[in-house]
């Protein structure tokens, strides 16, 4: 009877066994097989295959329809900079419009700008015109910002400044600018060793157009206008800069005829698609991971139990697949996305930028996940393991060089910034610095150097040759050293095979497992078993176990 009973107990737990095998080598089957092995139809693959045309096809529509929107913009601020600009020639000199450096100079360009505002219905060729509200002309408002009071006297080097500032400011409508200057003559008499910026804001409104050839309706725009006379470094150089703000709304009253009706809603009814695609596709990658985790609790539980044997750190990453987690975030982007774009559509908000950063990060991860099933392919599975591989030490690597790199960045600027224009700002320094690692612009950023301070253009020599020669001879390539050992790596393992782990081991229905490690460091990086060829049309030609994370 006893012996019945442990017969029947030995005979439970080999069944346990094997059910847990068949369900581990279940798991990690590639789609094709699964299909082979329970004819099970690959709905991650479906939905996955679906959702990249879509959301590709949602980016391209929104991108050209983006396109049209900055190209408006942009073109528009370079008509009111040759409206409202005197004597602007096409192109801004550095990060300004227009410089001055005279007194009559400042006076014509400022009566200009209100001369040619005043006209502007007559100039424009553009469907632009005065902002209104509540059936008024919203003012063109000037303002003169100075010093509180002020006394300089250069030749005999002295000087009485009130560092207190004042603003004045003066409002009127455009149709009596005339009358305005006329009657404010004292306004416009400059003190200029006390005058700090003049700054001159209006509102305009336009139509955009071009849409229509699209068959979308027309957006209508504001745009906030702002025109600065800065003083601010008394040098004898006034900087004018033209900024403009630009919101878009929904015409109020429009009438379209001899063209198609307008068709936002078909692309309402795709956005809408694309959320339920993407909501599927969140649901079933979060359901893997589910039992993914449980099938990993079940799988420590049999090890514990019958081996003794806690599941080490390598096999367990194995089950939480980092894919999955990148399809679930894919999702959730696209989703917002899609939302604001059906927001954008509705004329409910103008925020283009913000989706575009969401459709566009939201396409990308899409792309990158296609190398999950590139992955089963041996040939192709090099370059996902060879990053797996390297990441690490090249992060490591990274860490190190970046605290020489910031080095060279802060030196560069204190010292070049005020000498050369490539260094002026920390953000500019450091792309200066990165495009002399990729060997660009080095004859230029040598040459553009000011040699009036002798000490400055020595020190400039040592501190670019130093950089180019330890960056490129030295850090890119142990950079690239790094990559190619880790490709070499997995070469060799590719030829002589993967170190095997206690998941393969008992694939494979092996029982000898060695004593319980936390695994290597090559372990760890690596991953597991080699991916075979996968074809839904033939079996497999061995029996190696795939595993894909």
């Amino acid at each position: 009877m006893f012996y019945l009973v442990l017969l029947s107990t030995m005979s439970q737990g080999i069944i346990k066994e094997e059910i847990l095998r068949d369900d581990l080598k279940y798991y990690f089957m590639s789609p094709c097989e699964k299909y082979r092995a329970r004819r099970q139809l690959p709905w991650k693959l479906g939905v996955q295959i679906l959702k990249i045309v879509m959301i590709t096809s949602q980016l391209i529509l929104f991108g050209l329809n983006n396109q049209l929107v900055v190209s408006y913009k942009e073109e528009n601020a370079m008509t009111f900079k040759n409206l409202f600009l005197k004597d602007y020639s096409g192109v801004d000199e550095e990060d300004y419009s227009v410089a001055l450096y005279s007194q009559q100079a400042v006076y014509d360009s400022l009566f200009y700008v209100l001369d040619q505002y005043r006209q502007l219905g007559r100039l424009s060729v553009g469907p632009i015109s005065y902002a209104e509200e509540d059936g008024k002309l919203l003012p063109l408002v000037i303002c003169k910002e100075y010093y509180k009071r002020g006394n300089v006297e250069p030749s005999d080097e002295a000087y009485d400044i009130d560092a207190q500032l004042e603003k004045v400011c003066m409002a009127n409508d455009p149709t009596n600018v005339s009358q305005w200057k006329a009657e404010n003559v004292s306004f416009f008499n400059l003190e200029f060793y006390r005058l700090v910026d003049i700054k001159i804001t209006f509102q305009l409104k336009g139509i955009n157009l071009q849409t229509v050839r699209s068959h979308e309706l027309p957006d209508c725009y504001v745009f906030f206008v702002t025109i600065t006379f800065d003083n601010q470094c008394h040098s004898g150089k006034i900087k004018i800069f033209l900024d403009i703000d630009a919101l878009s709304s929904a015409c109020k009253n429009w009438k379209i005829s001899g063209t198609a009706q307008k068709n936002t809603h078909y692309l309402l009814v795709f956005d809408g698609f694309v959320i339920l695609v993407c909501l599927t596709s969140a649901v079933l990658c979060t359901r893997s991971i589910v039992l993914a985790v449980k099938l990993l609790q079940r799988f420590s539980r049999f090890f514990r139990e019958n081996y003794n044997h806690k599941v080490c750190k390598t096999d367990q990453k194995e089950f939480l697949n980092g894919w999955y987690v990148l399809v679930i975030v894919s999702d959730a982007m696209a989703i917002v996305g899609s939302i604001l774009k059906m927001e954008i559509q509705a004329k409910s908000l103008t925020s283009y930028d913000v989706c575009s950063i969401f459709l566009g990060t939201s396409t990308l991860m899409v792309w990158v996940g296609v190398i999950r099933y590139l992955g089963y392919f041996q040939k192709y599975n090099v370059l996902i393991l060879t990053m797996k591989t390297a990441f690490p030490k090249v992060i490591r690597f990274c860490c190190c060089a970046g605290m020489i790199y910031l080095g060279y960045t802060f030196c560069g600027w204190i010292v070049l910034g005020p000498y050369h224009e490539k260094f002026e700002g920390l953000s500019r320094v450091a792309e200066s610095l990165f495009s002399l690692v990729n060997g660009d612009d080095m004859y230029t950023t040598f040459a553009q150097l000011k040699d009036k301070n002798s000490l400055v253009w020595l020190f400039s020599r040592v501190y670019l040759y130093s950089f180019i020669s330890l960056f490129i001879y030295m850090v890119l390539s142990l950079f690239i050293a790094l990559i190619t050992d880790a490709y070499d790596t997995i070469k060799n393992y590719q030829k002589n095979g993967f170190p095997m782990t206690d998941l393969q081991r008992f694939l494979r229905e092996q029982k000898d497992f060695p004593p319980s490690e936390e695994g290597s460091e090559m372990d760890t990086e690596t991953g597991m078993g080699h991916p075979a060829l996968c074809c839904c049309r033939r079996a497999p030609s061995n029996d190696d176990i795939i595993l894909i994370s």
